[in-house]
């Protein structure tokens, strides 16, 4: 499975099985993880058999079987959101190329206990990816049209329209969807309205349409 097909085929996730994650799994998903810490200078960090950084609300009403997980945190800076959305979905996407299940939680983490796995002094943790095998492979959500969430000067070409499809599959806040994409030649941009966790959700958009359309094909531009 390649990262096109992750992206139609991964779903949310809240209920898992008491399967562990082989080693060899363990040992992929961390190398993948400090290879973005050191690109994108954060601290995200692979947690196994240990729930304390979930909060009790999660386990007790949201979730099931909670074992695993990742936690998203870095040096609190400007960009520090859309940098974990980016790669927290370079993970999720990872994982599911591994057969591994996944949900991304924003609001109801334990942030004070996660933040002593990490261990390290002035970061933020945005929220954590929790991982492991599923009960089911989860469902889709429900999509807007990819004219609700783009436009483009003159025909799109193929490139773009494969990226706002890629970037419809991209999981967001409160499935808001709040993304508008905007192309001419081969020059695109993107803006999410502001929300709850609207940077991570544009972070998450940004690594979608890129799938989709193919980094060689655009560059990104702050307006158009």
């Amino acid at each position: 499975m390649d990262f096109k097909e992750a992206i139609k085929t991964r779903h949310t996730v809240r209920k898992f099985i008491n399967k562990p994650i082989p080693e060899d799994f363990i040992k992929l998903l961390s190398e993948r993880i400090e290879k973005n810490n050191k690109e994108y200078n954060l601290n995200m960090k692979l947690v196994i058999d240990n729930t304390s950084g979930i909060s009790k609300t999660t386990k007790l009403v949201f979730a099931k079987g909670v074992n695993n997980y990742i936690i998203l945190a870095g040096e609190d800076t400007k960009d520090l959101d859309e940098k974990l959305g980016y790669c927290g979905t370079d993970l999720i996407l990872y994982a599911q190329t591994l057969g591994l299940n996944t949900w991304w939680i924003g609001g109801m983490v334990n942030t004070n206990e996660a933040l002593k796995l990490i261990n390290t002094p002035n970061n933020k943790v945005r929220s954590v990816i929790v991982i492991g095998y599923g009960e089911n492979d989860g469902v889709p959500h429900k999509s807007k049209k990819a004219s609700e969430i783009s436009k483009y000067n003159g025909e799109a070409p193929l490139w773009f329209i494969n990226g706002v499809e890629a970037l419809l599959y991209a999981p967001t806040a409160m499935n808001r969807q709040a993304y508008m994409v905007k192309g001419e030649g081969n020059k695109v941009s993107i803006s999410y309205k502001m929300g709850p966790f609207s940077k991570v959700d544009l972070g998450i958009g940004k690594y979608h349409f890129e799938v989709g359309a193919g980094k060689e094909n655009f560059e990104w531009v702050d307006k158009l």
